[in-house]
């Protein structure tokens, strides 16, 4: 059964733990989570830490810079919007603090794309007073256009 044309797949559902993650980045911020115990970044946002189990995290802002490890270009899918954005670029990225994100490149040709290709944090609008991070090169890496 096809998706309804109104239901969205790519808009976040803040709930009061990750309130202030998606704030922030509609505020064009990447937060992080901090562990105070064990001094480690990690991402996706949780109350505990993976790595020690403390709850002695602590939101951060992050650099926003990152490195390219592995992405796959999507040709289709029915779920709203993505159909309207194919092709388009799945990827995860090494965050410059230690953890790796899900994420998306965004302005870069598919043929530019490679492993530990420098890239820094933008932001899409995801809807009413939201937003979400994706990547781009960083211009050292590619000028759009460029050689």
């Amino acid at each position: 059964m096809p998706a309804s044309p109104d239901v969205r797949f790519d808009v976040p559902e803040p709930d009061v733990f990750t309130r202030p993650y998606w704030d922030a980045a509609a505020e064009g911020r990447l937060l992080l989570r901090h562990c105070a115990a064990c001094e480690r970044f990690h991402h996706y946002p949780r109350e505990f830490c993976p790595y020690c189990w403390s709850d002695a995290g602590q939101w951060r802002v992050a650099s926003g810079r990152a490195s390219l490890y592995t992405w796959s270009v999507v040709h289709r899918n029915d779920l709203p919007p993505f159909g309207e954005r194919v092709p388009y670029v799945a990827a995860v990225v090494d965050l410059a603090e230690g953890p790796r994100m899900m994420t998306e490149v965004v302005e870069c040709e598919e043929a530019r794309l490679r492993v530990g290709m420098e890239v820094t944090v933008t932001f899409r609008p995801g809807g009413p007073g939201s937003s979400v991070p994706v990547f781009r090169p960083a211009p050292h890496e590619y000028a759009p256009g460029g050689a």
